[in-house]
């Protein structure tokens, strides 16, 4: 299995020297990201095709420096407790997270939804922040949750403030089907993209999950734009008029959060 099948993002701009044993431990880690659970040794080398006695050793070593954690019986694998850490600390020492805090409580408050802040990442969004609903019905996207740009608001919305010679040039070959009402037509979707440069936010009407419609819109305070914001509701729960009251929210949260953002060195 190659780094471009498991989904590890590649590199831009010119090749550089890899170092194997560095390479294989991130294809590994990224795999385990991928495909959360318990995985055995064969199963993994059936996988990622590596030697079996090279993929034992890094596993032992990795289980040892707790990036890996393995079941009662010692056989079975999966990303360990120090992945966590690392995580968390990219999302605590962000600085665009930090700026979105207030934005993103008000907005989750005024709207009473599920609110979402994402980044973009090669053809995917990354979840970085998210704010519960107060509703009993309400969605659920963990933070570290890792999308296809094509079926969100919040991914639709950021491929928006780009050409579309651009986003043609970063289109997979087929465009990910999550759900029957997912846009995977590349003339549909560019379509689409017009639509939302027009209309000023992005929609995603039940393309990612059914049953849920989501609202997102670019955060203009990077170059080109790689961050968005959502609010998400149940279909039940857009009444007459609701889309209209969620977007205009929603463009407040990110006047709010682009002038937070021009006070602040950037280093993003």
């Amino acid at each position: 299995m190659t780094q471009q099948e498991i989904g590890v993002p590649q590199p831009d701009g010119p090749a550089v020297p890899h170092v194997k044993s560095a390479v294989r431990t991130v294809e590994l880690l990224d795999f385990f990201a991928q495909y959360p659970g318990l995985h055995s040794l064969s199963d993994l080398q059936g996988k990622l095709g590596y030697p079996k006695s090279s993929l034992h050793a890094l596993l032992r070593t990795l289980v040892g420096l707790g990036w890996i954690e393995t079941d009662v019986t010692g056989t079975l694998y999966r990303i360990g407790m120090r992945a966590l850490l690392v995580g968390a600390t990219y999302i605590d020492g962000d600085p665009v997270v930090q700026i979105a805090r207030e934005a993103l409580d008000w907005l989750a408050e005024v709207t009473g939804e599920t609110v979402h802040m994402a980044r973009l990442d090669h053809f995917d969004v990354v979840y970085l922040a998210t704010r519960a609903s107060r509703h009993y019905l309400r969605p659920f996207a963990r933070v570290g949750r890792r999308l296809p740009a094509s079926t969100t608001s919040l991914g639709k919305a950021i491929l928006a403030t780009r050409d579309d010679a651009e986003v043609a040039r970063m289109l997979p070959a087929e465009l990910p089907r999550l759900t029957r009402n997912t846009i995977t037509d590349q003339a549909q979707l560019m379509a689409d993209l017009r639509r939302i440069r027009k209309r000023g936010y992005a929609v995603d009407r039940e393309e990612n999950t059914e049953g849920l419609r989501c609202f997102g819109v670019a955060l203009d305070i990077a170059y080109p734009p790689r961050d968005a914001v959502s609010v998400s509701v149940p279909v039940p729960r857009l009444t007459a008029g609701r889309d209209r009251e969620i977007a205009a929210c929603l463009l407040e949260a990110r006047d709010r959060i682009e002038v937070a953002a021009r006070g602040v060195r950037r280093t993003y």
